[in-house]
């Protein structure tokens, strides 16, 4: 998930850009269709939706991870930013691809489905409860991308979306974990929709668990003193 790839900065940014979109379409499309096929069953469609996201995670990771790092998420690009991993001007860029990306995918998403393509979200999401379970979410997400960036850089997609499949449930909010993510799904007044309103305190707990993982590993992963390495 590191950026010290040697691709020119237009090819990772389109690849931010497409990955972020198919990961938004995926959201978006599995929470209709799990909707529609579930009989009302909510846990059923839920389940439908967090299977599809975390097998679309792994496929994104393995193809766009080499070229761009397949960060598809402000929060991560945020503490490979801090890890001084990206610069900050292509940190900057990859966060506003992310975010175009996101806004795209849902459009796909609405159209596979001959919806209205730009909707206003009525999907209540608030309180004390989901404001921290996105900031655990999002800390989670970093530990797992973390850990296995220092350990088992091979197994970065499988763990990636192993973790937000079960985010899916265990965590109150159903595991955003993703400003770009939110900022999109505010776009859409299906399953996985999210009340504008409601999406800055989202927002802001997913950073607070971004800047709390970077801390923590940063010290967790910390080299004994006279040696030299970085989480």
């Amino acid at each position: 998930m590191s950026d010290t790839i040697s691709y020119p900065l237009v090819k990772r940014l389109a690849a931010e850009a497409v990955g972020t979109a198919f990961l938004l379409a995926t959201v978006i499309g599995s929470g209709i269709m799990g909707e529609a096929l579930s009989g009302g069953n909510d846990g059923l469609a839920l389940l439908a939706n967090a299977i599809a996201t975390g097998c679309m995670l792994v496929v994104l990771i393995l193809i766009f991870g080499p070229v761009s790092g397949a960060h598809f998420n402000p929060a991560v690009t945020l503490v490979f930013a801090l890890r001084k991993d990206i610069a900050p001007a292509p940190a900057v860029t990859y966060v506003a691809v992310q975010i175009v990306g996101g806004v795209v995918g849902v459009l796909i998403a609405h159209a596979m489905f001959d919806l209205t393509l730009i909707q206003s979200s009525a999907r209540l999401r608030t309180g004390g409860g989901q404001w921290l379970a996105e900031a655990v979410a999002t800390f989670g997400l970093l530990a797992s991308i973390l850990g296995c960036v220092r350990w088992r850089p091979d197994a970065v997609a499988y763990a990636v979306g192993l973790y937000i499949t079960a985010g899916y449930w265990f965590t109150a909010s159903t595991s955003f974990a993703n400003p770009a993510v939110t900022i999109a799904r505010t776009l859409t007044d299906t399953f996985a929709g999210i009340s504008t309103a409601h999406a800055p305190a989202f927002i802001a707990a997913q950073l607070v668990g971004a800047a709390a993982a970077f801390q923590f590993f940063r010290w967790l992963f910390a080299p004994p003193a006279g040696s030299r390495g970085q989480i």
